[in-house]
């Protein structure tokens, strides 16, 4: 005869309702549901045995019903900039890529939102893999809480910024991004302030109205890379059904429901976007709407041919910006030497695990 694999429930896809409910039907007290979410979402344990206040036949109950399907790292590099770049396990033995950025005034957490990206923008190397699927809330949860051990465990510092700019584009996994942004910053998880918090799009027009509309407390940045559609067009191909108008007017809903101003991401590539009339299309661009620009270096992928612009170039961009009243900050790349800087995350194995270092 042959066997039947009962496959558990992962009950971190499980409301704190639905968890009571279980509990309930099964002869258990319900209160229990309140402690068994807050062991989950705001104590962040991986297993049900850490449940120290449940009794052993509630621990039991659980385990003979209910998976956590925790994210595990399975590869980590530390850069000569402090930078640590870990390549994160699903448990369906997929990879993602999340990195740590400490600074001075901040420690930053990168994450990832899907497995891999469909929107094939030509400098990007996750760009050039293939959308596997997205990530649910709790993996998303997972890898914060992850980097967050690694900014104390390294560096004895708190996290404290997490941006949605790893691997694949979050306004394409809408659902799952803002449940993983609740369980971040509810009281009931990990209690981190949503103005810690930025999500980047590479731009869908109707998604960033709909944040609008949720008027969500994190912030937003548009990945924008070019200020006329023939260029964006030709590095990122969302743009020809998400073209500069459309973004234009949905960031325009998103501040006047938010009040958030929005970052621009602008990378200057050698002798494509980075002349005094991509300066002025940048500027006119944004000048429609409160905002900041970040300019960005950029980071060569073996997939594509773009190179980072001269330094002579980036000062005199910035300074034309500057000139016109416009916010500017230019950010240099961390991580460049496990590639783990913008634009490099590919979700590959490293050859070579690089020695640890401390603060």
């Amino acid at each position: 005869m042959e066997t039947v694999k009962i496959t558990k429930k992962d009950i971190r896809k499980l409301s704190l309702a639905q968890i009571k409910d279980f509990l309930t039907e099964h002869g258990e007290q319900g209160f229990r549901a309140k402690q068994i979410y807050e062991w989950l979402w705001k104590k962040s344990v991986l297993t049900f045995e850490e449940m120290t206040n449940l009794s052993k036949k509630t621990r039991e109950l659980l385990e003979n019903n209910f998976d956590i399907r925790a994210v595990k790292v399975s590869e980590k590099q530390v850069s000569s900039d402090r930078t640590i770049k870990s390549s994160f396990e699903l448990f369906d033995h997929n990879l993602v890529e999340g990195v740590l950025i400490p600074a001075d005034d901040r420690m930053t957490a990168c994450v990832s939102s899907q497995v891999g990206c469909s929107l094939t923008c030509k400098f990007c190397a996750t760009g050039y893999m293939d959308r596997k699927r997205n990530l649910d809330p709790a993996e998303i949860y997972d890898q914060v809480v992850l980097i967050r051990d690694q900014a104390e465990s390294h560096y004895q510092t708190p996290l404290t910024n997490i941006v949605y700019m790893g691997m694949g584009e979050p306004l394409l996994n809408y659902a799952n991004v803002l449940s993983s942004i609740n369980y971040i910053t509810s009281p009931e998880g990990l209690g981190m302030s949503p103005k810690r918090i930025t999500v980047s799009t590479a731009g869908i027009a109707k998604m960033i109205t709909k944040l609008g509309d949720d008027e969500v407390k994190f912030n937003l940045a548009l990945s924008l890379h070019a200020a006329n559609d023939v260029k964006r067009n030709e590095i990122m191909p969302i743009n020809e059904s998400n073209t500069l108008e459309a973004l234009k007017d949905s960031l325009l809903h998103f501040y006047k429901k938010t009040g958030s101003r929005i970052t621009l991401e602008y990378i200057l590539f050698y002798r494509f976007n980075d002349s005094l009339q991509d300066a002025k299309e940048l500027w006119e661009f944004a000048r429609q709407f409160p905002c900041k620009i970040n300019i960005i270096e950029y980071n060569p992928i073996a997939e594509a041919n773009y190179t980072n612009t001269d330094p002579q170039t980036l000062s005199k961009f910035a300074q034309f910006l500057e000139s016109k009243n416009m916010v500017v900050n230019v950010r240099r790349s961390r991580g460049k030497d496990i590639d783990a800087a913008c634009g490099q995350l590919a979700g590959k194995k490293p050859p070579v695990v690089k020695e640890e270092v401390t603060a």
